[in-house]
């Protein structure tokens, strides 16, 4: 009995030892194809037919062994790679992958290159470089390091110094400070104008056709429509639509778009799920109740302004015929000095002599 119990244990354990390398250890008729940049492995030995006919669970056991043979080959593959320590000996080891060789397809289509500008083309053309500058240079007057534009540069702004040196045969009457800020918003304005040039080449370029149906000719030769609506399309690409984007001089207020300035939001493809199933649910719900959806608070507020309009309506009638009765008042009035002021005129201008008496006109009986 303790001799068969031997063999046993000895049978068992050279089946776990022939187990551990068998599933280490792939046999295959046809080598697989690496791609160890991309990890991908190719593997054109035909499955079996027999084994993949019905759906069932042998044929969900035959496709999870054969995947478990493949990525055991692709990470045996792997490991032939030279390694190396990330961080130290105490780090994870990590090998270098060589570069991809299967091209993969893209999920969106490349970008295009953005045109270049007048001032780049020009750069080109003459051969300017363009050199790498500091931010920060040293500011002399506040004795310490500064930016080189915008807020707070370096020298500060000239408009607004407290002293301002007049120019060698210039006006002397003439307001110095004046004409620096009417410089400055000159060539705000000038850049501007620039900008919007670039923007309408780029729209041109990108829409590629020759002959677009609303061009915008980059000599200075622009109308006042086209540069009106190459301003508006300017100021609503911004990330706020235009909210705080300042409008140019004379420039008339637009009115406000039936959207409200509000953008589109779509709901994620892979969300809550349990959001969107009750979100469902309660539009069948509604859709299949026979009495209608009631909002109480557009239901009220349309009442009220019912109300008020009617209360308005009611107090223009009331002041509409006060003032009528007030104006045949008036009327009667004047008609009353006017016979009044008649009649005194009258008898002012009958002789002195003349009576009401028997010298007057009698009734014919």
């Amino acid at each position: 009995m303790a001799a068969v119990r031997v063999e046993e244990v000895l049978a068992a354990a050279e089946e776990q030892e022939a187990e551990k390398r068998r599933s280490v250890t792939v046999e295959k008729e046809l080598e697989l194809e690496f791609d160890l940049g991309n990890l991908l492995a190719l593997d054109r030995n035909p499955p079996p037919a027999a084994g993949l006919r019905g759906a069932g669970p042998r044929r969900e056991a035959l496709l999870r062994a054969l995947a478990r043979d493949n990525a055991q080959l692709l990470v045996a593959r792997l490991w032939e790679l030279p390694a190396e320590r990330a961080g130290g000996a105490g780090g994870p080891l990590v090998a270098r992958l060589p570069e991809p060789a299967f091209r993969l397809p893209r999920e969106k289509p490349p970008p295009r290159p953005r045109p270049p500008t007048r001032w780049e083309q020009f750069a080109r053309l003459k051969g300017i470089r363009r050199r790498k500058r500091t931010s920060l240079v040293w500011d002399e007057q506040a004795k310490e390091w500064r930016r080189r534009w915008g807020y707070r540069r370096a020298g500060g702004d000239p408009a607004r110094a407290w002293l301002a040196e007049v120019p060698e045969g210039a006006d002397p009457q003439e307001d110095q400070f004046a004409r620096l800020r009417r410089e400055k918003r000159e060539r705000v304005a000038r850049n501007e104008l620039n900008r919007l040039r670039n923007l309408a080449r780029a729209h041109r370029a990108g829409t590629g056709t020759a002959a677009p149906a609303a061009p915008l000719h980059p000599t200075g030769h622009q109308s006042r429509e086209e540069l009106a609506r190459v301003a508006r399309v300017a100021r609503v690409s911004t990330a706020s639509l235009g909210r705080f984007q300042p409008r140019l001089p004379k420039e008339p207020a637009e009115p406000p778009s039936r959207s409200g300035g509000r953008k589109r939001r779509f709901e994620p493809l892979l969300g809550n799920l349990a959001a969107e199933r009750s979100r469902q649910l309660e539009l069948l719900r509604d859709m299949g109740s026979k009495r209608p959806v009631l909002d109480i608070t557009r239901a009220v507020n349309k009442q009220l302004r019912q109300e008020e309009a009617e209360a308005a309506a009611a107090k223009g009638k009331k002041q509409s015929q006060r003032g009528k009765r007030g104006r045949r008042q008036q009327r009667a009035g004047r008609s009353a000095k006017k016979s009044g002021a008649r009649r005194q005129q009258q008898q002012q201008q009958r002789p002195v002599g003349s009576s009401t008496g028997g010298g007057g006109r009698r009734k014919k009986a």
